[in-house]
């Protein structure tokens, strides 16, 4: 595995460490405002499909990884433009940015940033990232099998209870 693969792979992981951080940190304070937690029961799952996104990554990209193509670099600019999405949908909902489904009682959906064009985008943008970062370290696997776990999990669970709790 190449020196390329362990810099992106720990700068994800730093990544994650600190957006977990920024939504304790928003947790707390939208707790304060009077905010409650919905569909807490299904966060362990969250969480677990994230690791082990992380595991078969290492995993499979330490086994199949000789190189980067073209076309990797290229899935790798998109995973890139792919963040950038993200930091717009987290600068976006601000305060009400989180892993988790945190409701302030009275306020109203946020419609700015990318929340004017599409419902839920921050999803839509973390399923391109489960497809795109695997391919550029030829993890084909994992590029199949992460983002149609994340769809799975997002129309069983995730999309209802935000749906029910948030766009009422």
């Amino acid at each position: 595995m190449s020196l390329f693969f362990f810099t992106v792979f720990f700068a994800i992981i730093a990544q994650r460490l600190a957006e977990l951080r920024l939504a304790r940190r928003n947790a707390r304070l939208l707790k304060a405002l009077g905010g409650v937690e919905v569909g807490s029961e299904h966060y362990k799952y969250v969480i677990c499909l994230h690791v082990m996104f992380f595991v078969c990554l290492l995993t499979e990209a330490s086994l199949r990884h000789h190189g980067i193509s073209s076309w990797q670099w290229f899935c790798f600019l998109l995973f890139l433009v792919a963040q950038l999405g993200r930091y717009w949908c987290i600068k976006s909902l601000g305060m009400f940015w989180n892993t988790r489904i945190l409701i302030l009682p009275g306020a109203r959906p946020v419609r700015k940033g990318p929340y004017r064009i599409l419902r839920h985008p921050n999803y839509w943008i973390v399923g391109f990232e489960l497809l795109l970062l695997p391919l550029v370290f030829s993890a084909y696997a994992t590029a199949i099998t992460f983002p149609l776990l994340h769809l799975a999990f997002l129309v069983r669970y995730r999309l209802p209870v935000e749906e029910e709790h948030v766009y009422r």
